[in-house]
């Protein structure tokens, strides 16, 4: 499996020979480049024209953040696996109202189960989350009833609105208290945890979408516009609750954050950086977790699931088989 390389240092990333070359004022290192998927530069890293050539060549992905941990963007290869055929497909879908709906329905069905195992996960060991289930169960029900994007959105964000109100159950930390959702900037620790971890499922989710013939500037549930990226932002909604969610409770619940890990100022709540580091550190192992897949009836990583996902996805596009998204059943 390819690996995902985080640099949160600042120095130079250069081609040194057919390998990788990473230097700072205290340490150089070799990366290998055959083991390489992606590269997440959260760090100042110096790059030239020579290390762009080798990175295309190899097709390695290169996103940035900025120093607040927010996704800036990417240097992607030239594009090897593009499609006319397919974005005619995408399009075709986005553009018929009907086809588009029938998509988006999908992933908030799959978000919206997805939601409903992590709440039953953590139900049946220490929390009592049974209203909380009842809530978004009764949401729901209403899911037949709606015909429109923005109808389908709206139902999106009552579930997850009525899905926060659980978080100070399961976490159990004062520290982390919900409140309400809060964006750049985000103005609790909680809310900071989620917006970072987002950012790195959005982003994962990009890498994905990079190896396969989709295009990820045209969505279906998040409206394709002038925004770069929508369709990277439909997928993730599906992982969000059983990857960065469960994370962001398994890092509260065992102290591995605390409020010490965060820092305010006048942009908001940010996580300092050896903090980021143990959160992507603890998503990059999640990511290589495998599981047993029911229809494949062998082990797959998470990682591989958002692959497969983006394939099933094509399917439909192209009429060979309906999409059904994923559902945990843990």
């Amino acid at each position: 499996m390819e690996k995902t390389i985080y640099i949160f240092s600042s120095g130079e990333l250069k081609r040194k020979g057919n390998t990788l070359y990473f230097e700072t004022e205290e340490n150089r290192k070799y990366i290998p480049v055959e083991d390489t998927g992606e590269i997440m530069i959260f760090g100042e890293v110096d790059i030239n024209k020579k290390l762009l050539e080798f990175l295309s060549q190899k097709e390695i992905l290169m996103h940035y953040f900025n120093y607040n941990g927010y996704y800036m963007g990417t240097f992607y290869p030239r594009e090897h696996l593009n499609s006319g055929y397919m974005i005619l497909k995408q399009s075709e879908y986005y553009m018929d109202e009907k086809k588009r709906l029938e998509l988006a329905r999908q992933f908030v069905i799959g978000a919206g189960k997805n939601i409903r195992q992590v709440l039953k996960y953590y139900n049946n060991r220490d929390c009592d989350l049974e209203d909380g289930l009842k809530r978004i169960e009764e949401i729901f029900t209403s899911m037949p009833e709606i015909i429109t994007i923005n109808q389908l959105m709206a139902l999106e964000g009552n579930m997850r609105e009525q899905y926060y109100k659980c978080f100070d159950t399961i976490t159990q930390n004062q520290d982390f208290v919900f409140e309400e959702r809060s964006r750049r900037p985000p103005r609790n620790y909680m809310n900071t945890l989620v917006s970072f971890g987002n950012t790195l499922m959005y982003t994962t989710v990009l890498s994905e979408i990079y190896k396969t013939h989709l295009d990820p500037r045209i969505g279906f549930l998040h409206a394709t516009n002038f925004r770069r990226f929508s369709l990277n932002l439909d997928v993730a909604e599906i992982f969000k609750p059983i990857i960065i969610d469960r994370l962001i409770f398994s890092l509260i619940r065992k102290n591995m954050v605390t409020k010490k890990d965060f820092d305010k100022n006048t942009e908001g709540i940010m996580l300092k950086d050896k903090a980021k580091q143990v959160f992507v550190q603890q998503m990059d192992e999640k990511l290589k977790v495998t599981i047993k897949h029911r229809e494949l009836g062998r082990h797959v990583s998470y990682r591989r699931l958002i692959r497969l996902e983006l394939y099933k996805l094509a399917k439909h596009l192209i009429d060979e088989k309906k999409y059904e998204p994923f559902i945990a059943n843990w």
